[in-house]
């Protein structure tokens, strides 16, 4: 069984997903607390106050983890000026907000609390690491807030706040066995321990 997937199925149904969940979160107004509705020109929570959509970009641009997640950062800003160049999401902008993690799995919970208490980004894409998903997780939960994993992970991990993007091992693991009993046979290991 081949696979046609390719960076530009990738990047378009990326691109499609995180359409869809900016008109999930940002498109819609809270009610205030009181039932009311929010005065004319404030900002409703969850970063659609405006023309824009506010979201937060928190990867490492710095430290050991920076050759890695540069790429990433580069192709979320690149889908966000395609989707901007294209009219934006329900005539909204999205202004992305970026954080640096610095490698440092303490300095990424402080700075995805930042990314939505003080800047208010309707949802966050970001972390690498599995060390810094599980840093910023009870950052999410506490404010149930949204973040995007964007490579693969471990699995064993369930949480309405975080969209896991990436494959799990069994994910991983079964399209190499298909093609190991495809091309190599039935007996594709050989040696003694």
């Amino acid at each position: 069984m081949t696979s046609n997937f390719s960076r530009r199925k990738f990047l378009v149904l990326g691109t499609a997903a995180f359409s869809t969940s900016l008109l999930l979160k940002a498109c819609t107004t809270p009610p205030a607390e009181d039932g009311a509705a929010p005065e004319d020109g404030a900002a409703p929570e969850g970063g659609a106050g405006g023309d824009t959509i506010k979201v937060g970009i928190l990867h490492s641009r710095s430290g050991t983890m920076a050759i890695s997640e540069n790429t990433v950062v580069d192709a979320e800003l690149m889908a966000i000026e395609e989707i901007n160049a294209a009219g934006g999401v329900n005539g909204k902008m999205i202004e992305a907000i970026e954080e640096d993690g610095a490698s440092d799995w303490p300095t990424f919970a402080e700075k995805a609390k930042k990314l939505i208490e003080e800047d208010k980004v309707a949802v966050v894409f970001g972390c690498w690491t599995s060390a810094s998903r599980k840093a910023v997780l009870p950052v999410f939960e506490a404010a149930d807030h949204m973040l995007w994993y964007p490579v693969q992970y471990e699995g064993q991990e369930c949480s309405k706040n975080i969209f896991y993007t990436g494959a799990a091992p069994n994910q991983q693991i079964e399209p190499a066995v298909d093609w190991l009993l495809e091309n190599k046979g039935k007996e594709f290991f050989s040696g003694r321990f």
